[in-house]
């Protein structure tokens, strides 16, 4: 605790007051929290839609190349982010595929949030996969199997008994990957240095003016994350019980 907690505790107190309330009415740092907020929760939800069921699948059925496939899945979580945003633009590039399908209709994720929210869900959904995991791995089968036995459909299975008893480890994962998301850098900054999220604009603020400029965004950052980050546990914690 002493050891997070020094580092964070000396930039508050080197930061005046002052500043950092000044800070708080400058537009581009409201701008770039607000832009952080809404691209990791966009991220989050959105690939939820596919890590969910692909966890259960991890957790209940045997395949070929299982192996293979976790390995994958943690891959984001082992590689320098600065080399995951590369591989990212190549993939969303105006050149790609999928680059030149978004063109079509008009959209562009090199500089753009959708771009943001892609790489930031690259670097965090292998936080959500192994809790979802974990968590209907550890739902009992015997549930799953009497409810088949009594005629439920698989889909009302999972729907009834698996993701209800697994809730408890996919909120812990869906809040992770929310909060990794907000504080991802090198993958981010390749795709769009421009709008800037925070973590973007701290870098910049320091390589442009030095620590005090950078210190008060840094705290303000800090603590909106801590607000949102224990406000997303008390909901869930509401949630369980």
């Amino acid at each position: 605790m002493l050891f997070v907690l020094a580092p964070l505790a000396g930039m508050f107190l080197a930061t005046p007051l002052q500043d950092v309330v000044e800070t708080t009415r400058d537009k581009e740092v409201t701008d770039s929290i607000f832009l952080t907020l809404w691209t990791s929760m966009l991220a989050t939800v959105v690939f939820a839609l596919g890590a969910i069921p692909l966890a259960y699948l991890l957790a209940r059925r045997n395949f070929p190349m299982k192996r293979l496939v976790s390995g994958i899945v943690d891959l984001p979580i082992v590689i320098p982010h600065s080399a995951a945003g590369i591989a990212i633009l190549g993939f969303v590039s105006r050149s790609s595929p999928l680059g030149k399908l978004a063109s079509v209709a008009g959209l562009d994720f090199v500089g753009h949030p959708l771009g943001i929210a892609v790489a930031m869900a690259f670097v965090s959904l292998p936080f959500l996969l192994n809790a979802a995991r974990d968590g209907f791995a550890a739902v009992p089968e015997r549930l799953e199997k009497a409810a088949l036995t009594l005629g439920a459909s698989p889909l009302r299975v999972f729907f009834t008994i698996s993701l209800p008893l697994a809730w408890r480890s996919i909120i812990s994962g869906l809040i992770m990957m929310f909060a990794r998301g907000m504080s991802e850098f090198g993958a981010v900054v390749i795709i769009a240095y421009h709008p800037m999220v925070t973590s973007v604009l701290i870098f910049e603020r320091f390589g442009a003016f030095g620590l005090k400029y950078a210190r008060p965004v840094s705290v303000i950052f800090i603590m909106v994350s801590l607000v949102f980050f224990i406000l997303l546990r008390s909901l869930a914690k509401e949630k369980k019980n």
